[in-house]
């Protein structure tokens, strides 16, 4: 009997082989050697199943395909196609799909048909979704809401930089399905306000860029804790080898799906590569911003962002800042001035290249370009996504031009490249540029949220749980990444968790 006889919508199977330890060989054989970074999938030893023609044809709950149905959900993304057929039965899933392609109904569909008609006990959810940030954790809660509420189950958000005590009552009050980033969620265990030990499907959403971040020792340590015979899934936009131990150790013969191979060429997006001069360089970017419209622009640190955001408020553009140094409730109120109209330009560091949803968003500009090609993959996948259409625009300098070009050759990717300057018709054809009014405007900043009575401190006393916790994080936070020997963040930098 193969693993997909095993399985039921309750999410309860037969009791699987165990996993291997570390190290050991998995079923499947040897896999080709990797290329460019990237590792070769295990080779599966059970067929996949055929992909779905609709949402109709899946094996999912009729108050799941109600939801779908009231929410506008009739056809399905070319990932979930491929992936739910076998996710319903239960089987392990290793799904690779470009941001933006529907990864968190993918996995999400299957998550809450399996866990319907289920119950956590206080402190014991029953799935688990881990993410590296807190914007991609607030993204997948806001999106899999309607549908948890439609086979009533009871969704909790487990992230860094607000009121841990909040979060520990909702897992206290029997929360179903917890989204969750590794620090965070690791606090909670130790507080005794969580345990994993009833988790019967398990998520790993942008587990590379987890990997990147330094999450891979917290990551291990949280799968080791769930249910040894539980379903995992794992969904990125990309793979390399920094999760091939992971997938190795946790995934059991799972069904591999590569949906776009290239993972960034998006048929629906245009690239640009504008070489500018030194002294052209902001003049460009104050041009660009005045545009009619909306635009997301990256930097490399949180001071330049903040820089760039002040000059461009002095020039008339509606500008925002978003970095690390931010706390969340800043964060979640300027991401909404730039959803509402209210922000027309967002700066921003790499925290927002993932996690981050904007509908109608036409243009990301890298003001500083990236150094890594999954980086330029990623911020750009902040437009053109669900299959509307999108501009990526790249502003290099003289000395930038090589290494421009290596990264655009390793991303799969042949932009258009031309000259431009301030002013010229062709900066104003790619990117919609006009020249800013020059009245300063001011931008309502983010207000700041009072913390709970309860976390407040007392006079002449010592600062509740919840806030030492959030300072603990944040230190641990910055050393994971250091001792871990993963990549460190930018100067200015740091990443939520």
């Amino acid at each position: 009997m193969n693993r997909t006889d095993r399985s039921n919508r309750s999410g309860e199977r037969s009791p699987r082989r165990p996993r291997p330890q570390q190290g050991a060989r998995r079923r499947g054989g040897r896999p080709a050697a990797p290329v460019s970074g990237e590792f070769a999938p295990p080779v599966s030893t059970t067929p996949a199943l055929p992909p779905a023609e609709s949402v109709a044809g899946l094996d999912l709950p009729a108050e799941l395909k109600a939801a779908l149905e009231q929410n506008g959900v009739h056809t399905l993304f070319p990932v979930q196609a491929a992936t739910l057929p076998n996710s319903l039965t239960g089987r392990d899933v290793l799904g690779r799909a470009r941001t933006g392609s529907g990864k968190t109904l993918a996995f999400g569909l299957a998550l809450l048909a399996r866990t319907a008609g289920t119950r956590a006990e206080p402190r014991r959810p029953r799935a688990l979704v881990l993410v590296p940030t807190r914007e991609l954790a607030q993204q997948v809660t806001d999106a899999l809401t309607p549908y948890a509420r439609a086979v009533r189950l009871r969704l909790a958000t487990v992230v860094g930089g607000i009121s841990i005590n909040r979060q520990a009552a909702a897992l206290r009050s029997g929360a179903d399905v917890v989204v969750a980033t590794p620090g965070r969620l690791k606090d909670l265990i130790g507080r005794g306000d969580c345990a994993l030990d009833e988790v019967r499907i398990t998520v790993l959403d942008e587990a590379d860029q987890m990997a990147d971040m330094g999450f891979m020792p917290q990551v291990t340590a949280l799968l080791e804790q769930v249910r040894p015979d539980g379903q995992r899934m794992l969904f990125s936009a990309t793979l390399d080898r920094n999760v091939d131990k992971l997938v190795r150790r946790f995934l059991d013969d799972p069904s591999v799906h590569s949906v776009d191979p290239s993972a960034g060429a998006v048929t629906t997006m245009d690239h640009h590569v504008l070489h500018v001069s030194d002294t052209d360089k902001t003049p460009a970017v104050l041009h660009i911003a005045a545009r009619d419209g909306r635009v997301l622009m990256f930097m490399d640190t949180k001071h330049a962002v903040d820089r760039m955001t002040r000059r461009l408020l002095a020039n008339g553009v509606r500008a925002g800042a978003l970095h690390g140094g931010k706390s969340q409730p800043q964060r979640n109120r300027t991401l909404e001035q730039f959803k509402n109209g209210h922000v027309t330009a967002l700066i921003a560091t790499n925290v927002a290249a993932r996690g981050i949803h904007i509908d109608g968003l036409d243009l990301v500009v890298n003001i500083d370009p990236p150094t890594d090609h999954k980086d330029y993959l990623h911020r750009g996948g902040r437009t053109a996504r669900a299959g509307e259409t999108g501009r990526v625009v790249t502003l290099v300098l003289p000395d930038q031009r090589r290494e421009m070009s290596r990264l655009m050759s390793t991303a799969g990717i042949e932009p258009r490249t031309q000259s431009v300057r301030p002013g010229d018709e062709e900066l104003a054809q790619v990117t919609g540029a006009r020249t800013p009014s020059g009245v300063p405007v001011t931008v309502t900043p983010p207000a700041p949220v009072a913390a709970p009575a309860s976390e407040r401190p007392k006079r002449g006393g010592r600062p509740g749980r919840g806030r030492r916790s959030r300072s603990a994080e944040a230190r641990r936070g910055g050393a994971a990444r250091t001792n871990t020997g993963s990549r460190r963040a930018p100067r200015g930098e740091t990443h939520g968790s």
